[in-house]
């Protein structure tokens, strides 16, 4: 498979992935089980000072969920506009960039998530790696 297609596929993968986490922002505050629910109350309802603010911890998690959200959405369009240019040396210099993120974020989703998220982040992973040995191979020959 070309570079342009995998990376293609890399970058709707990432925002299908978007798509699941974001739908959790909306989410994260309904439940049925009463223990969740006391949790949530317990991170909503008491402010603490923080960098010349008053915020809850509940406010911090959505507000790392909508940061994700957008750095998930980045990461999407940098894939679909390097795929139609892969072969640019600043390109595969971006590749490289996304390639260590990912790892790491996929690391971070198989300890403190679930495996779904992990293995989509993968399949990102994987068809960004696939590229960059395509586009060495080529540029080699």
């Amino acid at each position: 498979m070309k570079p342009k297609i995998l990376l293609r596929i890399a970058s709707i993968a990432m925002l299908f992935h978007d798509a699941g986490h974001s739908s959790q922002i909306l989410l994260w505050t309904k439940t049925e089980d009463p223990a969740k629910q006391e949790v949530i109350r317990q991170m909503t309802t008491k402010s603490f000072p923080f960098m010349g603010t008053l915020r809850s911890m509940g406010d911090g998690f959505e507000g790392f969920i909508w940061a994700a959200s957008l750095a998930m959405l980045l990461m999407a369009i940098i894939l679909w506009i390097v795929s139609s240019d892969s072969k640019n040396p600043l390109g595969k210099k971006i590749l490289i960039a996304l390639l260590v993120i990912l790892t790491g974020w996929w690391i971070v989703e198989l300890n403190y998530f679930f495996l779904f998220a992990a293995a989509n982040t993968f399949i990102v992973w994987l068809c960004i790696c696939i590229s960059l040995i395509q586009l060495r191979t080529r540029t080699e020959m």
